[in-house]
């Protein structure tokens, strides 16, 4: 198997808690990139190339995909495969900014805690805001990130470009993973995604919401497995 690193990039108010499952099952744990250091995606991506040297395949979901993509338009020749969850390659648009600009004077002034309960039933599906032990990762993670995080990473995303023409032009294999109950990043955006790229595989996950990897974990996992065979191939 050619050697590559794989590069895990978490999203918005994630850390390594996201990727946890897949890391323990797979032979290559690679890397997780810090997006706790920088307000623009840009940035995020020129530190995440820069945790390895040689072949990578970044796997990012939601901010983590923007911050992929980024990645692959600035360094394409060091792409052996990439993987995106939850995540599109759209700008960011009015409406959206102007969401994200309430989150940010909410965290700012009525205390982020408010901020991170209001986001909870866009980011779970249905079941797994009944399950205990994903409600208590993924209040974990907010924690960590903290308000300052937070208003960094809403900033990161409001200045992200549209990544159209990276996905057009990449021509190692991807892998376009979403759940089909994913409201902020609905299927239709991932289907967009596969459809531009030449070597990419659509996986939609019946019954699962944004947060793919905490509420499929197996599911993920094996379709990152078959990335990296193909890779292999």
């Amino acid at each position: 198997m050619p050697s590559f690193t794989p590069i895990f990039i978490p999203g918005l108010l994630c850390t390594e808690l996201l990727f946890a499952k897949q890391r323990t099952s797979l032979p290559n744990q690679g890397h997780i990139a810090d997006t706790t250091r920088h307000d623009s995606i840009h940035d995020m991506a020129l530190a995440a190339l820069d945790l390895c040297d040689g072949p990578l395949v970044p796997i990012g979901l939601s901010m983590g995909g923007y911050v992929a993509l980024e990645m692959a338009r600035l360094a394409p020749q060091r792409m052996a495969a990439m993987a995106l969850l939850s995540t599109n390659c759209r700008d960011d648009s009015a409406e959206s900014q102007r969401q994200r600009q309430q989150a940010i004077a909410l965290a700012k002034h009525k205390g982020f805690q408010g901020v991170t309960r209001r986001l909870m039933p866009r980011l779970l599906s249905e079941a797994a805001l009944h399950d205990e032990a994903i409600v208590a990762d993924v209040l974990a993670m907010a924690a960590d990130i903290g308000r300052m995080g937070f208003v960094q990473q809403q900033t990161a995303i409001m200045g992200r470009r549209a990544q159209h023409d990276t996905l057009a032009g990449f021509t190692a294999p991807i892998l376009v993973l979403c759940g089909n109950l994913d409201v902020l990043t609905p299927p239709n955006l991932s289907v967009e995604m596969a459809g531009l790229a030449p070597q990419a595989e659509l996986c939609l996950l019946n019954g699962i919401g944004h947060l793919s990897s905490l509420e499929a974990p197996e599911a993920v996992t094996n379709a990152l497995e078959s990335l990296f065979e193909r890779v292999a191939d």
